[in-house]
């Protein structure tokens, strides 16, 4: 279960960073016949809320816990 949580975040963060490249390649190359760059801007937002409401769910189902601060006591 641990690993298929590590591995789906993993995805979504490889494709939000292959999103931005795909915009950054769109708006240099300034093909009128490909989708316009706020096309994968759009997907890498929507991608990142996707993960964001992942972590808050597994962090309020107790799933994932995250790292304790180095300064509060124990």
């Amino acid at each position: 279960m641990e690993f298929m949580i590590k591995a789906i975040i993993v995805i979504l963060l490889f494709s939000i960073i292959f999103n931005l490249f795909k915009a950054m390649f769109t708006m240099l190359k300034g093909d009128e016949n490909a989708p316009p760059m706020s096309h994968f801007i759009g997907r890498r937002l929507a991608f990142t809320a996707v993960l964001m409401i992942l972590l808050l769910v597994l962090l309020g189902l107790g799933i994932i816990e995250p790292n304790p601060s180095p300064y509060t006591k124990v």
